[in-house]
């Protein structure tokens, strides 16, 4: 398939389009307060984001990325979360960013599975070392993880036989280079009211304790008498060497 990857730096017209494309995240994940505020600010880091587009000039895939200021030490419990605030504190402190994390990578629908996941992989990993960073970081969410009760720390080692991960999306990660490093335990968190829980997913939210929602890597936990739930996501740090 012939594609060409832009940033929205490089083609700012595409933001007129950007959010009509099409993706297949569970409702509930578009309520993190933390992503919304980079989301809210994307135009401070179009030279970050990448979109992909196929011959016709359709809008098939694309990729966001942020630089942010990292402590020394093993990286950070908070992952996804942690990435972006110490991203949007970097710029709002103009201070010099030291690392690069992806924040997302979605693919339309209807090429899921088709390979494309791993080449926008390769071109955001190509466009941190553009930017001059070592090393693309990502706090990957392995959507394939089914059982919610499983500890992240016991499903991010299951591997196939030919020794690839089990989950796809870090098969995809480790085939294009990278490298697991460790799991970021509180990677998201997404705080809610009940009645916004029952939105998002059409659960009853009712009962104290654990719910199990669909898309969800680990259960939501539902305090009914307080009226509130929060959901707390595992990730896993990769790392992906740059050249740069």
């Amino acid at each position: 398939m012939e594609l060409q990857f832009v940033t929205l730096a490089e083609r700012p017209e595409l933001m007129d389009v950007f959010w009509d494309m099409e993706t297949s995240w569970p409702e509930f994940m578009l309520h993190d307060p933390i992503g919304n505020s980079y989301y809210a600010s994307l135009e401070e880091f179009a030279d970050f984001v990448l979109v992909c587009l196929d011959a016709s000039g359709r809008m098939v895939a694309k990729a966001h990325s942020v630089p942010f200021v990292l402590p020394e030490g093993e990286l950070p419990d908070a992952g996804w979360d942690f990435a972006i605030r110490s991203g949007l504190l970097t710029r709002l402190r103009r201070e010099e960013p030291n690392a690069c994390s992806a924040v997302e990578i979605a693919v339309v629908p209807e090429l899921q599975g088709s390979g494309l996941s791993g080449r926008i992989v390769a071109a955001l990993r190509d466009n941190a070392a553009r930017l001059g960073f070592g090393e693309l970081l990502a706090p990957v969410r392995p959507n394939g993880k089914a059982d919610v009760g499983e500890p992240m720390t016991a499903y991010a080692l299951r591997t196939r036989a030919d020794g690839l991960p089990v989950d796809p999306w870090l098969r995809v990660h480790v085939r294009a280079g990278g490298s697991i490093d460790r799991v970021c335990a509180r990677s998201m968190v997404i705080p809610g009211t009940v009645e916004e829980w029952r939105a998002w997913t059409g659960l009853p939210f009712d009962t104290t304790g654990p719910v199990v929602v669909p898309g969800a890597l680990a259960p939501v936990m539902c305090d009914a008498e307080h009226g509130t739930a929060v959901y707390v996501e595992p990730n896993v740090w990769v790392r992906h060497p740059t050249g740069a």
